[in-house]
């Protein structure tokens, strides 16, 4: 009895496939990576963004002296990251939320230079994580840029 196995598709045909949305099922491949790096950003910003109400002083300690009322901030920013983390989770908003999140590690950055600068207001966050911050708001902006595409939008990236 003759036994025929499928050929693995080549390397740019599994690309090709990825990119019109129809990979074989191969084991996981770079939108099982992006689905679960999704949720794991989604639930992160959701997790983060009620701890900036059920945290709030901590949040508010490490607001930039030069911005005016560090606790609205607090509040807007974790309205918009649990928003944010929701909207990441949904195909027809997570576009939009991920260039949203994109904007807001950028607009939460002077803090985390704030918290450098003063390190007593991380309270018991030690120094080094408080340098390890700053690079990984650039890791966290391509992320989320990353997790918001489409499988065509996204095919060329590599994780």
């Amino acid at each position: 009895m003759a036994t025929w196995k499928r050929k693995k598709p080549s390397p740019a045909g599994r690309r090709r496939n990825l990119a019109e949305g129809t990979a074989l099922a191969e084991g996981p491949n770079r939108e099982t990576f992006r689905n679960g790096f999704r949720l794991l950003l989604a639930a992160a910003m959701i997790g983060v963004g009620i701890m900036h109400f059920t945290r709030e002083p901590f949040f508010t300690r490490i607001v930039p002296a030069w911005l005016p009322e560090p606790r609205l901030l607090v509040y807007l920013s974790g309205v918009f990251e649990v928003a944010l983390g929701v909207g990441l989770l949904l195909p027809r908003t997570r576009k939009l939320c991920g260039l949203g999140l994109v904007a807001l590690y950028i607009a939460v950055f002077p803090a985390n230079v704030n918290m450098v600068v003063h390190p007593e207001l991380g309270g018991t966050v030690p120094i080094w994580a408080l340098w390890l911050r700053l690079p990984l708001q650039l890791v966290l902006i391509g992320l989320a840029y990353w997790v918001s595409r489409t499988p065509k939008e996204g095919a060329g990236n590599v994780v």
